[in-house]
């Protein structure tokens, strides 16, 4: 009997799921959508509510608690600065998922978890920056 089993451990260290739960966390802010397996979508839905959570505060503790889960700051400053304000009037359920059919390869099931009046342009939007500075001094 499973009671009081938290969490799905995916087959994966503690270390591994934290940085796990670390990279995907990131992928969301930055695109605000991504595709997954569906566990992990399930799973990564609490993490990333409590980052919306603590960027509605606002405040530097919460800055540094979000930069302890975050590997790079430019997300820590996306929640604060875009998602946070964004999210100031809603109590919660930032975040859907939804489902995606099953992987070709393995027939997994699949998920697409994305902000709730997420902005349609975010995603892709730092790849096509990033290649356009790099076309820009071949010139």
């Amino acid at each position: 009997m499973r009671h009081a089993r938290g969490y799905r451990r995916l087959n994966r260290t503690h270390e591994h799921r934290k940085a796990l739960w670390a990279n995907m966390a990131g992928s969301l802010i930055e695109h605000e959508q991504i595709k997954t397996t569906l566990p992990k979508a399930k799973e990564l839905r609490p993490i990333i509510e409590k980052m919306i959570t603590l960027a509605k505060r606002g405040d530097l503790h919460a800055r540094r608690q979000a930069a302890a889960k975050l590997k790079q700051d430019q997300y820590v400053t996306k929640l604060f600065d875009v998602l946070g304000p964004r999210y100031k009037d809603r109590q919660g359920g930032y975040v859907r998922v939804l489902k995606a059919g099953f992987r070709y390869g393995d027939m997994a099931p699949m998920a697409i978890i994305e902000f709730v009046d997420r902005d349609r342009d975010a995603k892709g939007a730092g790849d096509k920056a990033r290649l356009a500075a790099e076309e820009a001094p071949e010139e």
